[in-house]
């Protein structure tokens, strides 16, 4: 299978192209465009598209399905990515697969350092004294599956997966004190600069596509977690109690 996957969720802008894929998203040629772009994703993400679809010597409707990174993340990027894919999928009448970006910065761990049996703990800087987490195991395939819901928390309440497990992401970062100090434990190995990638999301898609998971382009939606972007004054001091703590 042929998959064309997007990712504008986070400072990350990056598409990319998976070739003959197998359905446990194995195999395949790829190719990847991905840069550091705050503010302009907009700008690269269509012909980062035509960039990789002309490599590859396919025209859109060549690819059986558009995967997009439906967050969490920024909700400017998480509204790019959605409406960059169904504008993309109704052109060329094909589905779209969401894929977590919780899972996608997870999955990437696992081309890292990652094997079967592992877990990846993916934490998204949510501003405003909280997370996105999501826990993850690795299956026989190579592939993350989710040990639980994903939320969006204060870092000081976040639960480490039982066992050892990677750290990976902003919020590992930008909150280490506080997370370290609430598990009493560390993590075997982390990289608080992971950011995820559409490749990655690409093998994911593929996974969701040969088990029947796409869906109609009209019907996508976006992934928040969080249901609002304003504090109110109580919450903002709050906020900065917990990052401080």
């Amino acid at each position: 299978m042929h998959v064309l996957a997007l990712d504008t969720t986070t400072e990350a802008c990056s598409v990319a192209l998976i070739v003959d894929a197998t359905a446990e998203g194995r195999g395949g040629r790829l190719r990847e465009r991905f840069e550091i772009a705050p503010r302009r994703h907009a700008e690269l993400v269509l012909p980062m598209v035509g960039s990789v679809l002309a490599e590859a010597g396919l025209a859109l409707r060549d690819v059986d399905a558009i995967a997009f990174g439906r967050g969490p993340g920024a909700f400017t990027g998480v509204r790019l990515a959605i409406a960059i894919a169904q504008g993309l999928a109704l052109g060329a009448d094909r589905p779209v697969v969401p894929v977590s970006t919780l899972a996608t910065l997870a999955q990437g761990a696992v081309a890292r350092r990652v094997a079967p049996g592992d877990r990846v703990l993916a934490l998204i800087d949510a501003r405003m004294g909280e997370v996105y987490a999501g826990a993850f195991a690795v299956d026989d395939e190579g592939l993350v599956r989710p040990l639980g819901d994903e939320r969006v928390l204060p870092p000081g309440v976040v639960a480490a997966p039982d066992g050892p497990f990677v750290a990976v992401g902003s919020g590992w970062d930008a909150h280490r004190d506080v997370l370290l100090a609430s598990w009493g434990r560390s993590p075997v190995a982390d990289d608080g600069d992971a950011l995820p990638r559409a490749g990655d999301l690409a093998r994911l898609a593929a996974r969701e596509l040969a088990a029947g998971r796409a869906q109609d382009a009209a019907r996508a939606r976006p992934v928040y977690l969080r249901d609002k972007v304003a504090l109110t004054v109580d919450e903002q001091v709050a906020a900065r109690a917990l990052g401080s703590g």
